[in-house]
């Protein structure tokens, strides 16, 4: 039995036949924290105290920067993400991909007083683990192979400003110490100086990652967590909130060239809209609606790819923007090639990430990215 206490928190044990040990120590009753080894039988716990809750009026718009949303979830932390952009903490955004993670973390830095600095973006999956340290951080001349320049990090190129540091969940853990004393001391060392450079940014870090869970696990440090969840946001899927489909879809609609409306969708497609699961949330949706107006002869969810389906012939983009141009025939050329190459390995995940010469892991973030069930 756990009970909160003005002395704290009162573990007790109720005549269990395997007992309670708190580091190792059998009790009968004891005050624990969060630093206490806790043993029931075979199970092992950590204690953990939540902050008491608080009420926050909802955000009057239906926006925040780019990011939009008039369902409750999202009014709701869109009020306290601009309550917090007006402050200089550390945020951590919790999403799945695709829901638009970087588009709020933006919208806190303009809305913040550094909205005049710079916004530097650092995808830790993106970047080979062994120079992770050297991007943030930066390095002198002659300190690896290839360095031939001093050279600075993320950190000292945002000063003033914000870094968005974006699938936090993927860095090494020997970086993540590294990563807490920067933000502990506001110092930094080049990879290869002995010298500490002083740093004047703001960080905004964002996962998909269950963070807690990896802390239970051990993959995540828990003083880093902590250190980085000063304001911590979840930013919804959009398979729960459907009532925001229609308000993204006017926008997404109003961004082709030229402008469209919702009358320009073919019939009930709003109805089915509403009704899919939407696994790569807001970023498939997009791509959903440049897709049916690229595509008006195919009806309703023809437009939407599956895991089974092909895409058909490629049409002429040339009207498009380039960054949408590239960015729909490389999503349609991965959805295809994903699709094949798991096939070929009967959906083994392992043996077509070797065949693809990718390593297991960047192969799950491809599937997932796309909506693809291997």
């Amino acid at each position: 039995m756990v009970v909160h206490t003005p002395k704290g928190v009162l573990l007790r044990d109720l005549d269990s036949k395997n007992g309670t040990f708190v580091d190792r120590v059998r009790i009968g009753a004891a005050y624990i924290d969060s630093r206490s080894d806790i043993t029931l039988g075979s199970t092992k716990l950590r204690m953990e105290v939540a902050a008491a809750k608080q009420t926050l009026a909802l955000s009057r718009g239906q926006s925040f920067g780019a990011a939009l949303g008039a369902s409750l979830q999202m009014r709701a932390l869109f009020a306290l993400l601009q309550r917090a952009a007006l402050t200089h903490e550390t945020v951590l955004l919790l999403g799945e991909s695709g829901t638009g993670k970087e588009l709020l973390a933006r919208a806190i830095h303009d809305a913040s007083p550094r909205a005049a600095g710079p916004f530097a973006v650092f995808d830790c999956s993106a970047v080979v683990p062994t120079l992770v340290e050297a991007e943030l951080f930066g390095y002198v001349k002659g300190a690896f192979t290839g360095a031939n320049n001093n050279t600075p990090g993320l950190f000292e190129q945002a000063r003033g400003g914000t870094v968005f540091i974006d699938e936090l969940g993927e860095l090494p853990l020997d970086l993540q110490p590294k990563l807490l004393r920067a933000l502990e001391s506001r110092h930094i060392r080049r990879v290869g100086s002995g010298e500490w450079t002083p740093i004047d940014v703001r960080i905004i870090a964002a996962t998909h990652r269950d963070l807690r869970a990896r802390v239970a696990t051990g993959t995540f440090r828990m003083d880093l967590y902590y250190r980085l969840a000063v304001v911590e946001g979840a930013v919804p899927p959009l398979r729960e909130r459907p009532e925001d489909i229609e308000l993204l879809v006017e926008h997404f609609l109003a961004s082709q060239v030229p402008p469209r409306t919702l009358a320009d969708l073919p019939p009930n497609t709003l109805a089915m809209l509403r009704n899919h699961q939407w696994p790569g949330n807001v970023r498939e949706l997009r791509n959903t609606i440049t897709r049916l107006m690229l595509f008006p002869e195919r009806p309703g969810f023809d437009a939407i790819p599956t895991a089974t389906a092909q895409p058909a012939a490629q049409p002429s983009v040339m009207h498009l923007p380039l960054r949408e141009a590239r960015d729909l025939v490389v999503e349609q050329f991965e959805q295809q090639y994903l699709t094949s190459r798991l096939a070929e390995h009967n959906g083994n995940v392992s043996r077509a990430a070797e065949a693809m010469g990718v390593s297991r892991q960047f192969l799950h973030r491809l599937l997932e990215r796309h909506g693809i069930d291997r």
